[in-house]
């Protein structure tokens, strides 16, 4: 008798945790429905690089595969060296949106500012993208990629 009981309870708690879980990504999923479909994230860091050498940069293949990214496809809308770039995300279907970098000359070298008008589709993913990682997480990986490849020249 006291193995039956045991099981019963172990099945309770069981159930009981299914059942949070399934609240849990309902509530995650209608809360992110309400926020907005779009968003804007900004970043800006200045280089101690020409702008010429920031722009080569980003546009290397390697820091795009660096940045964390994944297999994420775009197409490059707008380019005038080495002062603007302008990507759009093709190909997906839960995610888009643009990616402008804008390069100008400072005292320092170069400032960039890498400017994200983002759109996420789905409800639970616009969620943990506002609540959980942040809008500017790829903004900031490409940042710390870029840091780290001019500190080792």
């Amino acid at each position: 008798m006291e193995t039956r009981a045991r099981l019963s309870l172990a099945v309770e708690i069981v159930v009981g945790i299914v059942v949070v879980l399934i609240v849990a990504v309902v509530a995650i999923t209608l809360v992110g429905r309400s926020l907005p479909v779009g968003h804007v994230a900004s970043r800006t860091a200045t280089f101690r690089r020409p702008p010429e050498e920031v722009w080569a940069a980003i546009n290397d293949p390697a820091l795009l595969s660096s940045r964390g990214v994944g297999d994420v496809k775009f197409e490059t809308i707008e380019s005038v060296p080495p002062k603007l770039l302008v990507r759009r995300v093709v190909g997906e279907k839960d995610f888009g949106g643009t990616w402008t970098c804008d390069i100008a000359s400072s005292p320092d070298g170069s400032t960039l500012t890498i400017t994200e008008n983002g759109e996420i589709y789905n409800g639970f993913f616009r969620f943990v993208s506002r609540f959980i990682i942040g809008h500017h997480r790829t903004i900031d990986g490409t940042m710390a990629a870029l840091r780290k490849r001019f500190a080792g020249s």
